[in-house]
């Protein structure tokens, strides 16, 4: 168990960071209690990765709805940074990211961090392919236009 934790933490950690803002250690944390309480329902052990992705996808959107965000929070910076950052950017990006809505923050990172296709987040959000395109639509549009003000 362990070594299951040491090695998902930091993909758990980026997950629920960048979707849970400053809540992103309590989503962290519920999305670990919710592996290893399950994990003996997970049917194909080559697919734990994208398992363990749709736990914290919806850990983390239901613990950033149930809190309130600090848009410039303790947890700005976290251990999962790999490279050297413009701290201004950091906070720029994690403000207006926090101006977002947690749903518009899951398809923000699903899609253009992650990479995901549009039929692979469909089917992790447990929607339509055209919900993901009129969502991520408004996401990014949402996210320029406060970027640029």
């Amino acid at each position: 168990m362990d070594a299951l934790v040491r090695e998902l933490m930091p993909y758990v950690g980026r997950v629920c960071g960048a979707i849970a803002l400053d809540r992103g250690d309590d989503a962290m944390q519920e999305t670990f209690i919710a592996v290893l309480r399950n994990l003996g329902s997970l049917r194909e052990p080559a697919a734990i990765h994208g398992w363990v992705r749709r736990i914290a996808v919806r850990e983390s959107i239901r613990v950033a709805r149930d809190g309130r965000e600090d848009p410039v929070g303790p947890g700005l910076l976290t251990s999962t940074t790999i490279a050297p950052v413009d701290v201004a950017t950091v906070l720029d990006v994690r403000s207006t990211l926090a101006s977002l809505g947690p749903e518009q923050r899951a398809i923000l990172v699903l899609r253009d961090l992650d990479g995901l296709s549009e039929t692979e987040t469909a089917g992790l959000l447990g929607v339509a392919e055209g919900t993901v395109k009129s969502r991520l639509h408004r996401a990014r549009s949402a996210f320029i236009r406060r970027w640029e003000s």
